[in-house]
């Protein structure tokens, strides 16, 4: 085991730790070890008012004062850092990120590229020449506004976006679905919905936190491309990826495939671990 990579795996928004549990237990049966950490104010650090649960306070939900409020992507890229640091000492890792998952591995390997062997992005944002891509042609299909009948509260004054997952209008629900989870049975996107936390921090980060040649630049790198990505088109994956290959020519992409949404890969991840295990032998 000792010359085992370790895989440390990073959440997106609003998910934790818990989202990577069917995936740890593939990587485990392959013989490999992993490290799912919580971002700060995520997994038993979160925040889940009492007008969270059922019967719902709608009006309390929105004014509810939230445990993530001011944490920032500095925050969470130290915690990264942590993780990687100690699971150095057993050999090398290799940094997995998700969704917003990748904004955050991007920074840590901007800041530590020394204790890291490779960066993994798994349909996960590698800002390049841009910090938000939102308003890019690629993710014209995608409307954030769908969510906002389930958007608790004013963010300005929160300090955090919150959203009701634990919403049941229909349209919201649909919308959710054809975003993140088209390809999953009901109970498969109910389930995954109730491992969702309502709050997530407002930092988005700056420049600076853009993928550095000097640093970020020198760690072999694999982007893992979902095709049937709602959340992040496919259109949008392959132009991180062409952006980042422009900033290191040297230093390519590794660009893997698998079939699926957002989330099947997570809800179903034995090709996902088989992935993770082959780039771990290579």
């Amino acid at each position: 085991m000792q010359n085992l990579p370790t895989f440390v795996l990073v959440h997106g928004a609003f998910a934790n730790s818990f989202s990577f549990a069917p995936l740890q237990a593939e990587l485990a049966l392959l013989g490999h070890r992993s490290a799912a950490v919580d971002l700060v104010g995520h997994g038993f650090e979160a925040t889940f008012p009492a007008a969270y649960q059922a019967p719902q306070d709608l009006a309390a939900l929105a004014a509810a004062p939230g445990s993530i409020k001011g944490v920032t992507l500095a925050d969470n890229v130290a915690r990264v850092i942590d993780v990687l640091e100690r699971a150095k000492r057993n050999g090398p890792t290799i940094l997995v990120g998700h969704s917003r998952g990748g904004v955050t591995i991007t920074a840590a390997a901007n800041a530590r590229p020394d204790l890291i062997d490779r960066i993994v992005y798994v349909s996960a944002w590698c800002p390049v020449d841009l910090t938000d891509y939102y308003g890019e042609p690629e993710m014209a299909d995608v409307d954030p506004a769908a969510f906002a009948p389930a958007m608790a509260g004013n963010p300005a004054e929160l300090g955090l976006i919150r959203i009701n997952f634990r919403t049941a209008e229909p349209g919201v629900l649909a919308a959710m679905r054809q975003a993140f989870a088209a390809d999953l049975t009901d109970d498969e996107f109910h389930t995954f919905l109730n491992t969702f936390q309502p709050d997530e921090n407002l930092d988005f980060g700056a420049a600076d936190d853009r993928a550095q040649a000097a640093t970020w630049g020198k760690v072999p790198k694999t982007f893992v491309r979902l095709t049937d990505d709602a959340s992040i088109p496919l259109a949008m994956q392959d132009r991180m990826i062409r952006e980042a290959d422009t900033l290191t020519p040297d230093n390519p992409f590794d660009v893997r495939t698998l079939q699926g949404s957002h989330l099947q890969w997570l809800v179903r991840p034995k090709p996902a671990a088989e992935l993770l295990a082959n780039l771990a032998a290579s």
